[in-house]
């Protein structure tokens, strides 16, 4: 038998990567922390029903992950990114969830992030020939 790499982007072999890798970890996971992730998908929608904006994440045990925050540019600095926030924050208070965690890059929100609270516990530089920065908020 021979065993090769291959780059086969289907869903069905993604998804056996990723299954098997959460049933691995929840060997190792307490009991009241199992069957606690959900993921997060919360979008700004205009009157027209447009999306402008949203946080995608998941709820992973005892913490939130955001993966993506996002508010087209003619709405920033109007508060929108900041309600996202919050409701993201206040679903993880209400999944009893340790604290929330993300990464952004120089260019992007850090100074937003660190205003809401978030702590820097990493860096590595020269991502892109920018600082990206990794980043956690107790609640």
């Amino acid at each position: 038998m021979s065993i090769v790499i291959t780059n086969n982007i289907d869903s069905k072999n993604k998804d056996y990567v990723s299954n098997r890798m959460i049933e691995f970890n929840l060997i190792h996971f307490p009991d009241d922390l199992k069957g606690r992730y959900q993921e997060l998908n919360l979008h700004l929608v205009n009157d027209d029903g447009a999306i402008i904006g949203g946080i995608v994440g998941e709820f992973c045990w005892n913490w939130l992950e955001i993966h993506y925050l996002f508010v087209e540019s003619m709405y920033r600095k109007s508060g929108y990114g900041r309600a996202l926030f919050r409701e993201a924050e206040k679903m993880a208070i209400e999944k009893e969830c340790d604290f929330i965690k993300l990464d952004t890059l120089s260019f992007q929100a850090l100074d937003f992030y660190l205003k809401e609270g978030f702590q820097i516990y990493g860096t590595i530089e020269n991502a892109g020939r920018h600082t990206h920065y990794y980043l956690k908020k107790n609640i």
